[in-house]
Protein backbone atom coordinates (compact mmCIF):
# COMPACT_ATOMS: atom_id res chain seq x y z
CA UNK A 1 0.00 0.00 0.00
CA UNK A 2 1.05 3.63 -1.54
CA UNK A 3 2.22 5.90 2.06
CA UNK A 4 -1.36 8.37 2.03
CA UNK A 5 0.03 12.18 2.24
CA UNK A 6 -1.58 14.84 4.54
CA UNK A 7 -1.75 18.67 4.43
CA UNK A 8 1.37 19.79 6.16
CA UNK A 9 -0.63 23.12 7.26
CA UNK A 10 -4.19 24.28 7.43
CA UNK A 11 -3.51 27.37 5.61
CA UNK A 12 -2.20 25.05 2.42
CA UNK A 13 -5.43 22.86 2.35
CA UNK A 14 -7.52 26.41 2.60
CA UNK A 15 -5.44 27.48 -0.06
CA UNK A 16 -5.37 24.50 -2.23
CA UNK A 17 -9.42 24.37 -1.98
CA UNK A 18 -9.63 27.98 -3.15
CA UNK A 19 -7.60 27.53 -5.47
CA UNK A 20 -8.86 24.70 -6.78
CA UNK A 21 -12.62 27.01 -6.71
CA UNK A 22 -10.52 30.26 -8.07
CA UNK A 23 -10.03 29.09 -11.76
CA UNK A 24 -11.33 29.23 -14.84
CA UNK A 25 -14.74 28.69 -13.38
CA UNK A 26 -14.46 31.63 -11.48
CA UNK A 27 -12.86 33.98 -13.89
CA UNK A 28 -13.60 32.48 -17.77
CA UNK A 29 -17.16 30.72 -17.19
CA UNK A 30 -18.61 33.05 -14.41
CA UNK A 31 -18.49 36.32 -16.59
CA UNK A 32 -20.40 34.72 -19.76
CA UNK A 33 -22.51 32.75 -17.53
CA UNK A 34 -23.61 35.54 -15.94
CA UNK A 35 -24.04 37.54 -19.04
CA UNK A 36 -26.03 34.75 -20.44
CA UNK A 37 -28.18 35.11 -17.43
CA UNK A 38 -28.44 38.56 -17.48
CA UNK A 39 -25.83 40.01 -15.29
CA UNK A 40 -27.23 41.02 -12.03
CA UNK A 41 -30.00 38.55 -12.56
CA UNK A 42 -28.11 35.57 -12.61
CA UNK A 43 -26.01 37.35 -9.83
CA UNK A 44 -28.91 37.27 -7.34
CA UNK A 45 -29.57 33.73 -7.78
CA UNK A 46 -26.03 32.54 -7.74
CA UNK A 47 -25.37 33.93 -4.27
CA UNK A 48 -28.62 32.75 -3.20
CA UNK A 49 -27.80 29.26 -4.20
CA UNK A 50 -23.96 29.42 -2.78
CA UNK A 51 -25.53 30.37 0.45
CA UNK A 52 -28.76 27.74 0.69
CA UNK A 53 -27.24 24.98 -1.19
CA UNK A 54 -23.19 25.28 -1.45
CA UNK A 55 -21.85 25.20 2.17
CA UNK A 56 -24.34 22.37 3.13
CA UNK A 57 -23.06 20.82 0.34
CA UNK A 58 -19.60 21.38 0.78
CA UNK A 59 -19.55 19.77 4.63
CA UNK A 60 -21.10 16.67 3.03
CA UNK A 61 -17.92 16.11 0.92
CA UNK A 62 -15.55 16.95 3.56
CA UNK A 63 -16.92 14.38 6.30
CA UNK A 64 -17.05 11.75 3.23
CA UNK A 65 -13.36 12.53 2.39
CA UNK A 66 -12.32 13.05 6.22
CA UNK A 67 -13.74 9.75 7.17
CA UNK A 68 -13.22 7.86 4.66
CA UNK A 69 -9.32 8.91 3.99
CA UNK A 70 -10.15 7.60 0.44
CA UNK A 71 -10.48 9.18 -3.31
CA UNK A 72 -14.32 9.50 -4.34
CA UNK A 73 -14.46 6.20 -5.47
CA UNK A 74 -12.72 4.19 -2.42
CA UNK A 75 -14.93 6.87 0.14
CA UNK A 76 -18.04 5.96 -1.05
CA UNK A 77 -17.66 2.77 -1.69
CA UNK A 78 -16.49 2.77 2.81
CA UNK A 79 -19.60 4.85 3.46
CA UNK A 80 -22.06 3.58 1.49
CA UNK A 81 -21.20 0.23 0.38
CA UNK A 82 -22.59 -1.42 -2.48
CA UNK A 83 -23.62 0.47 -5.92
CA UNK A 84 -22.07 3.69 -4.04
CA UNK A 85 -18.92 1.91 -5.42
CA UNK A 86 -19.93 2.75 -9.03
CA UNK A 87 -21.90 6.37 -8.00
CA UNK A 88 -18.05 7.39 -6.66
CA UNK A 89 -16.60 6.54 -9.84
CA UNK A 90 -19.16 9.33 -11.53
CA UNK A 91 -16.98 11.83 -9.77
CA UNK A 92 -13.70 10.69 -11.24
CA UNK A 93 -15.56 10.39 -14.91
CA UNK A 94 -16.55 14.04 -13.96
CA UNK A 95 -12.91 15.02 -13.30
CA UNK A 96 -11.62 13.48 -16.74
CA UNK A 97 -14.33 15.32 -18.82
CA UNK A 98 -13.80 18.62 -17.46
CA UNK A 99 -10.20 19.09 -16.90
CA UNK A 100 -9.78 17.23 -20.57
CA UNK A 101 -11.27 20.74 -22.19
CA UNK A 102 -10.47 22.95 -18.98
CA UNK A 103 -6.68 22.52 -20.21
CA UNK A 104 -7.68 23.92 -23.67
CA UNK A 105 -9.49 27.12 -22.59
CA UNK A 106 -6.13 27.62 -20.55
CA UNK A 107 -4.49 26.95 -23.44
CA UNK A 108 -5.74 30.44 -25.08
CA UNK A 109 -5.29 32.74 -21.88
CA UNK A 110 -1.79 31.70 -22.19
CA UNK A 111 -1.72 32.53 -26.10
CA UNK A 112 -3.47 35.99 -25.13
CA UNK A 113 -0.70 36.21 -22.69
CA UNK A 114 1.61 35.72 -24.99
CA UNK A 115 0.10 38.18 -27.90
CA UNK A 116 0.26 40.62 -25.39
CA UNK A 117 4.23 40.54 -25.56
CA UNK A 118 3.64 40.82 -29.32
CA UNK A 119 2.08 44.19 -29.29
CA UNK A 120 -0.71 46.50 -28.35
CA UNK A 121 -3.97 44.73 -28.39
CA UNK A 122 -5.36 47.02 -30.72
CA UNK A 123 -2.19 45.96 -33.23
CA UNK A 124 -3.01 42.24 -32.75
CA UNK A 125 -6.40 42.65 -33.59
CA UNK A 126 -5.90 44.65 -37.01
CA UNK A 127 -3.57 41.29 -37.69
CA UNK A 128 -6.71 39.79 -37.53
CA UNK A 129 -8.85 41.70 -40.13
CA UNK A 130 -9.82 44.27 -37.25
CA UNK A 131 -12.29 41.43 -35.80
CA UNK A 132 -11.59 40.16 -32.22
CA UNK A 133 -14.06 37.24 -33.09
CA UNK A 134 -11.82 36.34 -36.28
CA UNK A 135 -8.67 36.73 -33.49
CA UNK A 136 -10.43 34.35 -31.46
CA UNK A 137 -11.77 31.57 -34.06
CA UNK A 138 -8.47 31.81 -35.41
CA UNK A 139 -6.33 31.43 -31.99
CA UNK A 140 -8.89 29.08 -30.30
CA UNK A 141 -8.39 26.29 -32.52
CA UNK A 142 -6.01 24.64 -34.65
CA UNK A 143 -1.88 23.57 -34.18
CA UNK A 144 -1.41 26.63 -31.62
CA UNK A 145 -4.20 25.46 -29.29
CA UNK A 146 -3.14 22.24 -29.62
CA UNK A 147 0.66 23.18 -28.61
CA UNK A 148 -0.45 24.72 -25.65
CA UNK A 149 -2.78 22.17 -24.59
CA UNK A 150 0.00 19.83 -24.42
CA UNK A 151 1.74 22.56 -22.48
CA UNK A 152 -0.67 23.33 -19.66
CA UNK A 153 -1.58 19.49 -19.04
CA UNK A 154 2.56 19.03 -18.92
CA UNK A 155 2.80 21.85 -16.02
CA UNK A 156 0.04 20.57 -14.48
CA UNK A 157 0.94 16.96 -14.11
CA UNK A 158 4.68 17.73 -12.97
CA UNK A 159 2.82 19.25 -9.93
CA UNK A 160 0.89 16.55 -8.98
CA UNK A 161 3.55 14.17 -9.38
CA UNK A 162 5.48 15.95 -6.70
CA UNK A 163 2.96 15.70 -4.26
CA UNK A 164 0.41 17.28 -1.68
CA UNK A 165 3.26 19.02 0.34
CA UNK A 166 5.69 19.60 -2.44
CA UNK A 167 3.94 20.25 -5.64
CA UNK A 168 0.32 21.20 -4.93
CA UNK A 169 0.28 22.49 -1.16
CA UNK A 170 3.51 24.68 -1.69
CA UNK A 171 2.35 25.85 -5.44
CA UNK A 172 -1.30 26.79 -4.20
CA UNK A 173 0.38 28.87 -1.78
CA UNK A 174 2.45 30.99 -4.27
CA UNK A 175 -0.29 31.32 -6.94
CA UNK A 176 -3.78 31.84 -4.89
CA UNK A 177 -2.65 35.15 -3.07
CA UNK A 178 -1.06 36.61 -6.31
CA UNK A 179 -4.34 35.85 -8.06
CA UNK A 180 -5.92 37.34 -5.29
CA UNK A 181 -3.77 40.42 -5.34
CA UNK A 182 -3.64 40.57 -8.90
CA UNK A 183 -7.54 41.06 -9.38
CA UNK A 184 -7.89 43.68 -6.61
CA UNK A 185 -5.67 45.66 -8.63
CA UNK A 186 -7.39 44.85 -12.20
CA UNK A 187 -10.42 46.06 -10.04
CA UNK A 188 -9.32 48.95 -9.04
CA UNK A 189 -8.23 49.96 -11.93
CA UNK A 190 -11.37 49.54 -13.83
CA UNK A 191 -13.72 51.19 -11.78
CA UNK A 192 -11.06 54.38 -12.94
CA UNK A 193 -12.29 53.93 -16.26
CA UNK A 194 -14.79 56.17 -18.48
CA UNK A 195 -17.87 54.98 -18.90
CA UNK A 196 -17.61 51.77 -16.74
CA UNK A 197 -20.98 52.66 -14.72
CA UNK A 198 -23.07 50.98 -17.10
CA UNK A 199 -21.11 47.83 -16.19
CA UNK A 200 -21.66 48.14 -12.48
CA UNK A 201 -25.35 49.00 -13.27
CA UNK A 202 -26.03 45.67 -15.17
CA UNK A 203 -23.84 43.79 -12.64
CA UNK A 204 -25.22 44.79 -9.29
CA UNK A 205 -28.79 45.94 -10.27
CA UNK A 206 -31.22 43.22 -10.49
CA UNK A 207 -34.30 42.84 -12.64
CA UNK A 208 -36.90 40.82 -10.18
CA UNK A 209 -39.14 40.42 -13.10
CA UNK A 210 -36.53 38.95 -15.16
CA UNK A 211 -36.01 36.29 -12.69
CA UNK A 212 -39.39 35.58 -12.36
CA UNK A 213 -39.75 34.71 -16.23
CA UNK A 214 -36.85 32.91 -16.39
CA UNK A 215 -36.48 30.72 -13.48
CA UNK A 216 -36.57 28.06 -15.40
CA UNK A 217 -33.10 29.25 -17.27
CA UNK A 218 -31.27 30.92 -14.18
CA UNK A 219 -31.73 27.87 -12.01
CA UNK A 220 -30.13 25.16 -13.74
CA UNK A 221 -26.94 27.67 -14.66
CA UNK A 222 -26.64 29.05 -11.35
CA UNK A 223 -26.79 25.41 -10.09
CA UNK A 224 -24.06 24.30 -12.12
CA UNK A 225 -22.09 27.63 -11.83
CA UNK A 226 -22.49 27.30 -7.71
CA UNK A 227 -21.06 23.44 -8.00
CA UNK A 228 -18.83 24.42 -10.23
CA UNK A 229 -17.06 26.96 -8.61
CA UNK A 230 -16.74 25.53 -6.05
CA UNK A 231 -15.25 22.40 -7.28
CA UNK A 232 -18.71 20.09 -5.79
CA UNK A 233 -20.05 17.38 -7.54
CA UNK A 234 -16.68 16.68 -9.21
CA UNK A 235 -14.59 14.59 -6.21
CA UNK A 236 -12.27 17.62 -5.21
CA UNK A 237 -13.60 18.39 -1.59
CA UNK A 238 -13.88 14.86 -1.43
CA UNK A 239 -10.09 13.73 -1.93
CA UNK A 240 -8.92 17.24 -0.69
CA UNK A 241 -10.55 16.45 3.08
CA UNK A 242 -9.22 12.57 2.42
CA UNK A 243 -6.07 14.38 3.73
CA UNK A 244 -7.03 16.27 6.21
CA UNK A 245 -7.28 15.11 10.38
CA UNK A 246 -9.68 14.99 12.77
CA UNK A 247 -8.78 17.67 15.03
CA UNK A 248 -9.94 20.20 11.88
CA UNK A 249 -12.64 22.39 12.14
CA UNK A 250 -14.49 21.42 8.85
CA UNK A 251 -17.24 24.15 9.09
CA UNK A 252 -14.71 26.62 9.63
CA UNK A 253 -12.31 25.76 6.97
CA UNK A 254 -16.06 25.30 4.51
CA UNK A 255 -16.71 28.88 5.27
CA UNK A 256 -13.32 30.04 4.91
CA UNK A 257 -13.31 28.16 1.49
CA UNK A 258 -16.79 29.60 -0.06
CA UNK A 259 -16.40 33.07 1.34
CA UNK A 260 -12.85 33.59 -0.41
CA UNK A 261 -14.31 31.66 -3.64
CA UNK A 262 -17.54 33.92 -3.81
CA UNK A 263 -15.66 36.94 -3.18
CA UNK A 264 -13.54 36.21 -5.85
CA UNK A 265 -16.16 35.64 -8.51
CA UNK A 266 -17.91 38.76 -7.36
CA UNK A 267 -14.43 40.66 -8.37
CA UNK A 268 -14.29 39.13 -11.42
CA UNK A 269 -17.48 40.86 -12.35
CA UNK A 270 -16.20 43.73 -11.08
CA UNK A 271 -13.30 43.36 -13.48
CA UNK A 272 -14.82 42.34 -16.41
CA UNK A 273 -18.01 44.30 -16.93
CA UNK A 274 -16.57 47.55 -15.97
CA UNK A 275 -13.77 46.89 -18.95
CA UNK A 276 -16.50 45.84 -21.30
CA UNK A 277 -18.57 48.52 -20.84
CA UNK A 278 -15.22 51.04 -20.93
CA UNK A 279 -14.67 49.72 -24.35
CA UNK A 280 -18.16 49.91 -25.56
CA UNK A 281 -19.12 46.01 -25.37
CA UNK A 282 -22.12 46.47 -24.15
CA UNK A 283 -24.20 42.78 -25.55
CA UNK A 284 -22.62 40.07 -22.49
CA UNK A 285 -24.01 37.01 -23.09
CA UNK A 286 -23.58 36.97 -26.92
CA UNK A 287 -20.30 35.04 -27.19
CA UNK A 288 -20.28 31.91 -25.25
CA UNK A 289 -16.83 30.28 -24.11
CA UNK A 290 -15.34 33.31 -26.30
CA UNK A 291 -16.95 36.06 -24.90
CA UNK A 292 -14.29 37.28 -22.32
CA UNK A 293 -11.75 36.64 -24.48
CA UNK A 294 -13.07 38.81 -27.90
CA UNK A 295 -15.06 41.30 -24.98
CA UNK A 296 -11.70 42.31 -23.31
CA UNK A 297 -9.30 41.98 -25.77
CA UNK A 298 -11.73 45.36 -27.74
CA UNK A 299 -11.65 46.59 -24.55
CA UNK A 300 -7.67 46.34 -23.94
CA UNK A 301 -6.93 47.82 -26.98
CA UNK A 302 -9.33 50.66 -26.46
CA UNK A 303 -8.34 51.94 -22.83
CA UNK A 304 -5.35 53.50 -22.14
CA UNK A 305 -2.63 51.34 -20.65
CA UNK A 306 -4.21 48.15 -22.44
CA UNK A 307 -1.23 46.39 -23.51
CA UNK A 308 0.57 45.94 -20.17
CA UNK A 309 -3.06 45.83 -18.00
CA UNK A 310 -4.56 42.72 -20.41
CA UNK A 311 -0.82 41.15 -19.97
CA UNK A 312 -1.33 41.38 -16.68
CA UNK A 313 -5.20 39.83 -17.02
CA UNK A 314 -4.41 37.36 -18.88
CA UNK A 315 -1.74 36.28 -17.27
CA UNK A 316 -3.72 36.20 -13.74
CA UNK A 317 -6.45 33.92 -15.42
CA UNK A 318 -3.55 31.42 -16.33
CA UNK A 319 -2.44 30.81 -13.53
CA UNK A 320 -5.76 30.52 -11.63
CA UNK A 321 -6.02 28.11 -14.32
CA UNK A 322 -3.06 26.16 -13.54
CA UNK A 323 -4.36 25.92 -9.48
CA UNK A 324 -7.86 24.33 -10.76
CA UNK A 325 -6.47 22.08 -12.84
CA UNK A 326 -4.03 20.68 -10.14
CA UNK A 327 -7.15 19.87 -8.08
CA UNK A 328 -9.07 18.13 -11.06
CA UNK A 329 -5.73 15.87 -11.76
CA UNK A 330 -5.50 14.74 -8.26
CA UNK A 331 -8.96 13.85 -7.94
CA UNK A 332 -7.93 10.61 -10.74
CA UNK A 333 -4.21 10.35 -9.51
CA UNK A 334 -5.28 9.85 -6.29
CA UNK A 335 -8.18 7.11 -7.40
CA UNK A 336 -5.11 5.15 -8.97
CA UNK A 337 -3.00 5.37 -6.22
CA UNK A 338 -5.38 4.14 -3.51
CA UNK A 339 -6.77 1.62 -5.35
CA UNK A 340 -4.22 0.28 -7.55
CA UNK A 341 -1.47 1.15 -5.53
CA UNK A 342 0.57 2.70 -8.22
CA UNK A 343 3.13 5.06 -7.49
CA UNK A 344 2.05 8.91 -7.52
CA UNK A 345 4.20 9.96 -10.51
CA UNK A 346 3.21 7.01 -12.64
CA UNK A 347 -0.21 7.64 -11.59
CA UNK A 348 0.23 11.38 -12.38
CA UNK A 349 1.76 10.96 -15.83
CA UNK A 350 -0.45 7.95 -17.28
CA UNK A 351 -4.04 9.63 -15.87
CA UNK A 352 -2.92 13.02 -17.13
CA UNK A 353 -1.86 11.47 -20.23
CA UNK A 354 -5.55 10.06 -21.33
CA UNK A 355 -6.78 13.15 -19.88
CA UNK A 356 -5.28 14.97 -22.27
CA UNK A 357 -6.19 13.14 -25.05
CA UNK A 358 -9.74 13.42 -24.86
CA UNK A 359 -9.48 16.98 -25.03
CA UNK A 360 -7.59 16.79 -28.30
CA UNK A 361 -10.65 17.11 -30.17
CA UNK A 362 -11.76 20.52 -28.53
CA UNK A 363 -8.31 21.89 -30.64
CA UNK A 364 -10.37 20.96 -33.27
CA UNK A 365 -13.44 22.30 -33.10
CA UNK A 366 -15.33 24.56 -30.21
CA UNK A 367 -18.60 22.06 -30.74
CA UNK A 368 -16.75 20.14 -28.80
CA UNK A 369 -15.75 22.07 -25.81
CA UNK A 370 -19.68 22.31 -25.61
CA UNK A 371 -20.56 19.32 -25.71
CA UNK A 372 -18.33 18.37 -23.06
CA UNK A 373 -19.02 21.56 -20.88
CA UNK A 374 -22.78 20.86 -21.39
CA UNK A 375 -22.62 17.38 -20.19
CA UNK A 376 -20.05 18.47 -17.39
CA UNK A 377 -22.12 21.29 -15.85
CA UNK A 378 -25.49 20.32 -16.42
CA UNK A 379 -25.89 16.95 -16.02
CA UNK A 380 -22.19 15.26 -14.12
CA UNK A 381 -21.42 17.77 -11.22
CA UNK A 382 -25.39 17.96 -10.54
CA UNK A 383 -25.92 14.34 -10.45
CA UNK A 384 -22.98 13.85 -8.23
CA UNK A 385 -24.00 16.36 -5.40
CA UNK A 386 -27.62 14.79 -5.43
CA UNK A 387 -26.29 11.28 -5.09
CA UNK A 388 -23.83 12.50 -2.20
CA UNK A 389 -26.97 14.17 -0.50
CA UNK A 390 -28.99 11.13 -0.91
CA UNK A 391 -25.76 8.92 0.91
CA UNK A 392 -25.10 11.73 3.45
CA UNK A 393 -28.45 12.47 4.09
CA UNK A 394 -30.54 9.89 4.22
CA UNK A 395 -28.45 6.71 3.88
CA UNK A 396 -25.59 7.67 6.58
CA UNK A 397 -27.16 10.96 8.65
CA UNK A 398 -25.58 9.72 11.87
CA UNK A 399 -21.84 9.04 10.44
CA UNK A 400 -22.02 12.42 8.96
CA UNK A 401 -22.89 14.38 11.99
CA UNK A 402 -20.43 11.93 13.92
CA UNK A 403 -17.52 12.92 11.36
CA UNK A 404 -18.35 16.83 11.65
CA UNK A 405 -18.86 17.24 15.20
CA UNK A 406 -14.78 16.04 15.22
CA UNK A 407 -12.92 19.59 15.83
CA UNK A 408 -15.89 21.11 16.58
CA UNK A 409 -17.57 19.59 19.71
CA UNK A 410 -21.33 18.63 19.99
CA UNK A 411 -23.61 20.26 17.71
CA UNK A 412 -26.90 19.19 19.50
CA UNK A 413 -29.72 20.78 17.02
CA UNK A 414 -27.14 22.31 14.46
CA UNK A 415 -26.09 18.74 12.95
CA UNK A 416 -29.81 17.75 13.11
CA UNK A 417 -31.14 21.26 11.00
CA UNK A 418 -27.32 20.43 8.67
CA UNK A 419 -29.15 17.10 7.86
CA UNK A 420 -32.60 18.04 6.79
CA UNK A 421 -31.34 20.81 5.02
CA UNK A 422 -29.40 18.07 2.80
CA UNK A 423 -32.54 15.67 3.11
CA UNK A 424 -35.41 18.26 1.82
CA UNK A 425 -34.53 21.59 0.53
CA UNK A 426 -30.93 21.07 -1.58
CA UNK A 427 -32.74 17.84 -2.60
CA UNK A 428 -35.52 19.38 -4.40
CA UNK A 429 -33.07 21.94 -5.97
CA UNK A 430 -30.93 19.41 -7.39
CA UNK A 431 -33.58 17.41 -8.96
CA UNK A 432 -35.10 19.83 -10.74
CA UNK A 433 -32.04 21.34 -11.30
CA UNK A 434 -31.02 17.89 -13.25
CA UNK A 435 -34.27 17.43 -14.76
CA UNK A 436 -33.90 21.37 -16.61
CA UNK A 437 -30.21 20.46 -17.34
CA UNK A 438 -30.84 17.07 -19.15
CA UNK A 439 -33.51 18.80 -21.31
CA UNK A 440 -31.01 21.47 -21.82
CA UNK A 441 -28.63 18.55 -23.12
CA UNK A 442 -30.92 16.95 -25.21
CA UNK A 443 -31.89 19.99 -26.92
CA UNK A 444 -27.94 20.46 -27.65
CA UNK A 445 -27.45 17.02 -29.07
CA UNK A 446 -30.46 17.33 -31.27
CA UNK A 447 -30.35 20.90 -32.58
CA UNK A 448 -26.45 22.44 -32.51
CA UNK A 449 -24.84 18.93 -32.38
CA UNK A 450 -26.54 17.06 -34.78
CA UNK A 451 -26.44 20.16 -37.11
CA UNK A 452 -22.33 19.94 -36.94
CA UNK A 453 -22.71 16.15 -37.70
CA UNK A 454 -24.53 16.79 -40.61
CA UNK A 455 -22.36 19.36 -42.15
CA UNK A 456 -19.34 17.68 -40.99
CA UNK A 457 -19.62 14.13 -41.63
Amino acid sequence: MVQRETWATRTGFILAAVGSAVGLGNIWRFPFVTGEGGGAAFLFVYLLFIALVGFPAILAEFVVGRKTKRNPVGALKEYGGGIWTYVGGIFIVTGFVILSYYSVVAGWFIRYTLEGFRGSYAARIAAYEGDPEIMFGALSTGLDAFVLHTVFMALTVGIVALGIRQGIELAVKVMVPAIILLLLGLAVWAFTLPGSGGGYAYYLSPDFGAITENWAELLPAAAGQAFFTLSLGMGVMITYASYLGEDRNLASDGTAIIGFDTGIAFLTGLVVFPIMWAGDMTDPGEGGAGEIFVALTQAFAEVTGGQFLGLLFFATVSLAALSSAISLLEVVTSYVIDEKGIERWQAAVGMGGVIYLLGVPVTYDLIFLDLLDLFADAILLVFGALMLTILVGWIAPKAAIDELEKGIGPLDGLGQAWIWAIRVPILIVLVISLYLGVVDYVEFLTGPFAEWIDANL
